[in-house]
């Protein structure tokens, strides 16, 4: 698929939509798209006609993450391409965060592990009562890419979530822990996103930008992005330290394919459902 396809974006009354579009994949994030998708919303950070942004997923999910075939098709046998392939994540992900414009995540299906991060640095998530979210990382032995997880939620919430590899997690349990903002049915997704676009789209562009620079500022200055460059640091070394569970599920999507070692990895805990 040429690289303009895995996204599309569109601009209607003063909103921009963002659709990651690779639905046949769940949407799962590969270079190509995350690299598209940043200079999109980088279009949409100087559009002046754009006063707030919808992101979304197309087909049967938001996302399901990171393209885990892709990652196994990279070569990263250094600790130095490790740590460019995670800075290229991490700046995909905070481009959400950081966008001058309020951006809304409007969920569906699955939104897991890095799309999950993505989803919790917009500034607000609307979710379908359909959505599960997740962050399976710890169960093939990688980590968080941006560690947002405890700065929406708690400390205790965030730490079973990340410590267990949670990855069905209900759309009404994260409305519970604060995780989203607002839970819809399904075919009202669309339309509570565009609606609550416009709300923000409508009011004083000069007083909403400030007001999201001065709340997102707040977080940096607790230490926020000190904290998530640190925790940068430290996927890097775990996903440059060997484990079996990594060599293992490795393997399998090698000889066996992705499914495959997603099955296998899901396998081990099934008991735990």
């Amino acid at each position: 698929m040429p690289e303009q396809d895995l996204i599309t974006t569109e601009r209607d009354d003063g909103i921009g939509f963002l659709t990651f579009n690779r639905p046949k994949k769940l949407n799962a994030f590969n270079n190509e798209l995350m690299t598209a998708a940043m200079a999109a919303m980088d279009g949409f950070a100087i559009d002046e006609d754009v006063h707030a942004i919808v992101v979304s997923g197309a087909g049967r999910a938001f996302s399901a993450g990171f393209d885990l075939q892709a990652s196994g098709e990279r070569k990263l046998d250094s600790i130095d391409k490790v740590r460019a392939q995670m800075a290229l994540q991490f700046d995909f992900i905070m481009k959400f965060w950081d966008n001058p414009k309020p951006t809304i995540a409007a969920v569906h299906g699955f939104c897991l592990a890095g799309a999950f991060e993505v989803s919790l640095a917009c500034d607000i998530t609307i979710a379908s009562d359909d959505a599960v979210f997740g962050e399976p990382e710890v169960r093939f032995g990688t980590g968080a890419v941006a560690m947002l997880l405890p700065w929406v939620t708690g400390p205790k919430q965030a730490k079973e979530l990340m410590l267990t590899g949670e990855d069905r997690l209900s759309a009404a349990d994260a409305l519970r822990m604060g995780l989203v903002n607002r839970l819809v049915p399904q075919e009202d997704l669309s339309g509570r996103a565009r609606t609550m676009a416009t709300k923000i789209a409508r009011s004083s562009s000069v007083s909403v930008r400030l007001s999201k620079q001065a709340i997102n500022r707040s977080y940096e200055i607790m230490g926020m992005r000190q904290a998530l460059l640190s925790g940068l640091d430290l996927d890097v070394e775990i996903n440059s330290t060997p484990s079996w569970e990594k060599q293992e599920f490795a393997r399998i999507r090698k000889e066996q394919g992705v499914n495959a070692a997603i099955a296998w990895r899901d396998g081990r805990f099934a008991d735990d459902q």
